[in-house]
């Protein structure tokens, strides 16, 4: 099997592109997530650095965890391609859908680091994925959102077919996407196929940050399943 990192962010997407390059023959050697250079939260979705700990442990897959400021982002995030690249990993999968810059964000990155980029999602239909993530067993709940187009009421909700009819109705009078691709929330995947334990959120509180609402989860355990 050829060895990759994923891109791990925690949430749904990178999971199930993770799941789907595993599915395929991949072997996944790392989770790949960039954290705040005080190593308290992940970069992309403000998720304690320690849940994500958790997460990799529940998959028992090995973590590995950059810190980096926001102005030295690709230079800290190059340093960790290159880290995976002498290890023998010449492949990285990514959790994107259709945000082109950031499409081309990823091929021209990966392209100076020697990587090739496998995006297992991309310009696939997004009712179908959050169907497809459903129906294949993953649990994930609602740890942020954008304050002006999510309440906090949407936090610690589970991702499932009446969360996807909820989004499908404010979608008709409000611009938002159903994976949440313009950013209107982040997930947090605790269980699913991959996983050979669950997460269990044991305390956490809302908390609202320069306009986004976060569940700060302050008590995580891991649990047989």
């Amino acid at each position: 099997m050829k060895p990759v990192f994923i891109s791990w962010s925690g949430g749904k997407d990178s999971c199930l592109a993770g799941y789907l390059a595993i599915r395929n023959g991949f072997e996944a050697r790392y989770l790949a997530n960039t954290i705040t250079e005080d190593g308290k939260r992940s970069r992309s979705h403000g998720i304690s650095a320690g849940v994500i700990k958790m997460q990799a442990q529940a998959l028992g897959i090995s973590l590995a965890q950059q810190p980096t400021g926001r102005d030295d982002y690709e230079d800290n995030f190059q340093s960790m391609l290159h880290k995976f690249k002498a290890e023998g990993i010449d492949d990285g999968i990514f959790g994107d859908i259709d945000f082109n810059a950031h499409r081309e964000w990823i091929d021209r990155v990966c392209a100076e680091s020697g990587i090739t980029p496998h995006l297992p999602l991309w310009e696939m239909d997004q009712g179908k994925i959050m169907r497809d993530f459903i129906e294949l067993g993953f649990e994930s709940v609602v740890v942020a959102t954008k304050a002006d187009v999510l309440g906090e009421e949407w936090l610690g909700r589970k991702v499932d077919p009446g969360f996807i009819e909820d989004l499908e109705k404010l979608k008709e009078t409000a611009d938002i996407t159903l994976c949440g691709e313009k950013g209107e929330y982040h997930s947090l995947v605790i269980d699913g196929p991959l996983f050979k334990k669950r997460l269990v959120i044991v305390e956490a509180e809302k908390v609202l940050r320069e306009g986004r609402w976060f569940l700060d989860i302050t008590g995580c355990e891991l649990r047989d399943k």
